[in-house]
């Protein structure tokens, strides 16, 4: 079976890293200490799901949290990218959102458990149509939004993540080799909350260049 694409830019989807704790808001909001150094963790591929996708909420977790986030692309192999070139590796930017089964994540994290189970249900990874990288200006100063039901819950700039996109390239390269198709959700600002059968999530990227918009079944 051949790997989902991604939207925009014609390649398939390799292997999703992301980053937790990349906006001191939403940290502390978790009751959470701001990180030093990059929290890293791996979503597997049955994830991944599209615009007007109807996501079933699994039967393990009563608390499901929607986490809007900026999406980078990588388009070659590298390993050990210097900072300084870190975006001539870069494919493309798109919205997507990294939902959470708080409620499992919670107890693997008071076990030290990893958070693989509460990340990683199906469908818990949609994507938005990417922009090619050389569409956007800066990544450093997007805005993100997200609307359940119409209401603003997220809003932020990426100005404000503690780790820069071009850092974030960097450091994981020092630690796995990064290849074409790759995707790094690159955090979640703060306003994160419990999603609900029939809400509709709209996550949106520089006030509409991409959207994406998914409903809870």
């Amino acid at each position: 079976m051949k790997n989902p694409a991604i939207p925009g830019l014609d390649i398939p989807v390799r292997t999703i890293y992301c980053i937790g704790r990349n906006f001191a808001e939403h940290a502390r909001e978790l009751n959470n200490k701001i990180p030093v150094s990059p929290i890293v963790f791996l979503k597997p591929l049955s994830t991944i799901c599209y615009d007007n996708t109807l996501i079933t909420l699994p039967a393990l977790s009563k608390n499901v949290h929607y986490e809007a986030e900026l999406i980078v692309a990588i388009s070659k192999s590298g390993k050990n990218i210097p900072q300084f070139s870190a975006f001539d590796y870069v494919a493309g930017y798109g919205i997507g959102i990294d939902f959470t089964a708080r409620d499992i994540q919670q107890k693997a994290k008071e076990k030290g458990q990893p958070w693989s189970i509460a990340k990683g249900f199906d469908q818990f990874a949609p994507i938005s149509n990417f922009l090619k990288s050389k569409e956007v200006e800066s990544p450093a100063d997007l805005d993100i939004k997200l609307f359940v039901n119409g209401f603003i819950k997220q809003h932020a700039n990426t100005s404000e993540m503690i780790f820069s996109v071009d850092y974030l390239i960097s450091y994981l390269s020092t630690i796995f080799t990064l290849h074409t198709g790759d995707l790094i959700f690159t955090g979640t600002p703060s306003g994160v909350g419990k999603v609900e059968k029939g809400d509709q999530l709209e996550a949106m990227l520089e006030n509409g260049i991409r959207t994406l918009t998914v409903k809870i079944d």
